[in-house]
C-alpha cells in the first residue's frame, strides 16, 4: 500500500470515530422518550363501550397518546369539555342553542348514530315484544296510565293476557343524553308531555307511586333486573347485558304508525329519512323521523370538544384521535360498530364531522 493511500485511510478512520463519538453524545443527550399525551373522555354511558373498543386499538397504533375514558353521563361530559376539565365530552345529546350563545367554541361532533330501547320485567312476558306508543310511555311515565293492563297498553296488544300489576317506571337520575332523546319522544309524539314536561338531559320527572331512578345505563339495567313489572330506557350499548338478563323489548310506534324494533336495519332506515337534514354544525334530532321501517328512537353520538386547547400537540392528538374514529376503515368499521348495534356515520355526515375536527386548535 503507499504511503498516500495510508495516510487517506489514515484521516478517514479518524473521522469515522470522530462521527461516532458525536452520533453517540447525540443519542446520550436526548431523552428515552417524550412523554405521552393525555386526553380524557368522560360523558355518555351509552357512548362509553364504544370508547373502550376504540382507545385500546388506537393507542397501540400511536402509542405517544394515553386516553383515559369515564361513563359519567352526557350531562357531566358536557359540563366537563366546557369547563376543560376533560379534552372530549360524550354525549347523546348536542348542546341546546342557548348553551351555544353562552359556549361559542364548543363544538359538537357526531361520531356514530346510536339507538335507544325500552325494556320492561314483565314476568311470564319478557319473551314477547309488547307494543308500546309515545303516548303510552308518557301516560306511565307522567303517572296517568298505573297498570299494566291499563286499556291503553290492551288496545295495543290484542291476545296478550297483561297483568293486572301497577307499573315501575325506572328514569335516569344523572344528566343523560339518554334521558333527551327518550324525552325529545315523548314530547314530539305527546303534547302535553312536550307542554308540561319537554326534553332535556334532565327534567322534573313526575311523581309516580313506585317509579325509582337510577344512574347511568349500568343503573338502568340493574334496577330493571331487579324490579318485576318495571319498564326502561336504556342504550343499545347496552344490549347484551339486558339480554343476558332475559328482559322484555318493545316495539315501538313510529311516524308511520307502525310498530318496529330496536335493529341497526330499522335504525338505517330512520338514518336515511334524516341525515340530508344536517346542518353544517351538526346540531339536529334524528328522533322521530318519517318512514315506515323507521325506528323512532336514534341519534348521533357526539364528542364535544373545545375549538381551542391548551397547546398544539394536546390539539393534534385530538384531532387524529377523532379523525380515526370518524373514518369507515378505523373505528367506525363494521367490527366496531356492530359489536355496540350502531350505525356508522353516513358519508355525507362524516365529512360534516371532519371538517369540524380540522377546526380544533
Amino acid at each position: 500500500m503507499s504511503f498516500r493511500m495510508k495516510n487517506n485511510l489514515s484521516r478517514r478512520m479518524k473521522g469515522l470515530a470522530l462521527f461516532s463519538s458525536l452520533t453517540l453524545s447525540a443519542f446520550a443527550a436526548m431523552p428515552a422518550s417524550a412523554a405521552p399525551t393525555s386526553l380524557l373522555e368522560t360523558g355518555s354511558t351509552l357512548l362509553y363501550p364504544l370508547f373502550n373498543l376504540w382507545v385500546p386499538v388506537y393507542t397501540k397504533m400511536n402509542p405517544g397518546v394515553q386516553i383515559t375514558t369515564q361513563g359519567t353521563g352526557s350531562g357531566t361530559g358536557i359540563a366537563q369539555a366546557i369547563s376543560g376539565v376533560a379534552q372530549i365530552g360524550a354525549s347523546d345529546a348536542y348542546m341546546s342553542n342557548a348553551q351555544i350563545k353562552m359556549h361559542p367554541n364548543i363544538l359538537n361532533i357526531p361520531l356514530a348514530i346510536s339507538i335507544q330501547m325500552v325494556n320492561y320485567n314483565l314476568p311470564g312476558l319478557n319473551n314477547i315484544h309488547l307494543k308500546l306508543s309515545g303516548p303510552v310511555l308518557a301516560g306511565i311515565y307522567n303517572g296517568t296510565i298505573t297498570n299494566w293492563d291499563a286499556p291503553a297498553i290492551a288496545k295495543l296488544n290484542p291476545g296478550v293476557k297483561l297483568p293486572n300489576h301497577q307499573i315501575i317506571p325506572v328514569h335516569r337520575t344523572d344528566g343523560s343524553g339518554d334521558t333527551f332523546i327518550f324525552t325529545t319522544y315523548l314530547s314530539d309524539t305527546t303534547p302535553v308531555w312536550s307542554k308540561n314536561i319537554g326534553y332535556s338531559t334532565t327534567v322534573s320527572w313526575p311523581s309516580v307511586p313506585g317509579g325509582i331512578g337510577a344512574e347511568g345505563n349500568p343503573g338502568m339495567v340493574q334496577a330493571l333486573k331487579t324490579t318485576p313489572y318495571g319498564v326502561a330506557y336504556i342504550g343499545i350499548s347496552w344490549k347484551k347485558p339486558v339480554e343476558a338478563a332475559h328482559l322484555g323489548l318493545a316495539m315501538l310506534e313510529n311516524r308511520a304508525g307502525r310498530f318496529v324494533l330496536p335493529t341497526v336495519a330499522n335504525a338505517k332506515a330512520a338514518t336515511a329519512e334524516m341525515v340530508a337534514k344536517t346542518p353544517a354544525d351538526e346540531r339536529i334530532s334524528l328522533v322521530y323521523a318519517p318512514g315506515a321501517k323507521s325506528y323512532p328512537i336514534i341519534n348521533y353520538e357526539y364528542a364535544i370538544v373545545s375549538k381551542t386547547q391548551p397547546n398544539a400537540q394536546v390539539a393534534a392528538a385530538i384531532r387524529n384521535f377523532l379523525d380515526w374514529d370518524i373514518n369507515a376503515k378505523g373505528g367506525n368499521a363494521p367490527h366496531f360498530m356492530k359489536t355496540v348495534h350502531f350505525v356508522p356515520l353516513p358519508a355525507s355526515a362524516a365529512a360534516l364531522s371532519l371538517k369540524q375536527v380540522a377546526e380544533i386548535q
